[in-house]
C-alpha cells in the first residue's frame, strides 16, 4: 500500500508488525475448502476499509484455482443484517469469508451471531472472533503482536527512527476451531483439522 519502501528499512516514519493479513487470504479460503469440500458459493463479508480491495484480489485469485464463485457483500451493523441476508440467500450462498478489518473485530460477536442465525459455516481472521462466537479462525496472534509491539515503542522513545527500524512480520499463527458453535450448527469438523488446530473451544 506505500506505507513503507521495504520491511527492512520503512525509509518515512512509519514501522511496527504487520499481521499479514493479505498474504493469508487465500490460505483461509483453502482452509475452508478443506474443511468443507463440498462449498462452491463463498459470501466474503466486505466493509469500505481501503485495504479491502486487495485482500478480495487474493481471494479471488484462490477461488479461481479451487474452483469456488466468490460474491462481495458489505456487512457492518445490524441494520444492515437483513439486506445481507437478503443477498446471501439470493445468491445461494453455502458459506462465509470474514476480512481482517476494524470494523468487522469490533462487530466480531454480532458477526458471529449472524452467520449462526442464517446457518453457514464461516471462517475468520483471528482467534478472537472465535471466541465470540465464530466457527473457525486462522491468522496471526494479535496478543503476541501487541507484545513486540512495545519494544518498537521503547526503542523509539529511546531515539530510534521509526525508518531505520525494520516491520516485522509475525512468526506465530493460529489455528482455532469453536466445537460448540458447530455442534449447535450441526456441522462436522474433520480429524484432520481439529488435529491441527492450535486451539479447540469446547
Amino acid at each position: 500500500m506505500g506505507f513503507v519502501a521495504s520491511l527492512a528499512r520503512p525509509g518515512g516514519n512509519i514501522t511496527g508488525i504487520s499481521n499479514i493479513g493479505h498474504e493469508l487470504s487465500a490460505k483461509r479460503l483453502e482452509l475452508l475448502k478443506e474443511t468443507f469440500p463440498t462449498i462452491s458459493r463463498v459470501a466474503v463479508l466486505v466493509t469500505s476499509d481501503p485495504i479491502v480491495a486487495s485482500h478480495v484480489r487474493e481471494i479471488q485469485r484462490a477461488a479461481k484455482a479451487l474452483k469456488i464463485d466468490v460474491l462481495s457483500v458489505e456487512l457492518l451493523r445490524r441494520d444492515g443484517l437483513e439486506q445481507g441476508l437478503g443477498l446471501l440467500s439470493k445468491w445461494h450462498a453455502d458459506s462465509m469469508y470474514f476480512l481482517e478489518t476494524a470494523d468487522h473485530f469490533a462487530n466480531r460477536k454480532l458477526l458471529a451471531e449472524f452467520a449462526a442465525k442464517i446457518r453457514l459455516p464461516a471462517i475468520y481472521p483471528v482467534r478472537q472472533y472465535a471466541e465470540a462466537g465464530g466457527l473457525m479462525s486462522y491468522g496471526a496472534d494479535y496478543e503476541a503482536n501487541n507484545r513486540r509491539a512495545a519494544t518498537y515503542v521503547d526503542k523509539i522513545l529511546k531515539g530510534a527512527k521509526p525508518a531505520d527500524i525494520p516491520v516485522e512480520q509475525p512468526t506465530k499463527f493460529e489455528l482455532v476451531i469453536n466445537m460448540k458453535t458447530a455442534k449447535t450448527l450441526g456441522i462436522k469438523i474433520p480429524q484432520s483439522i481439529l488435529v491441527r488446530a492450535d486451539k479447540v473451544i469446547e
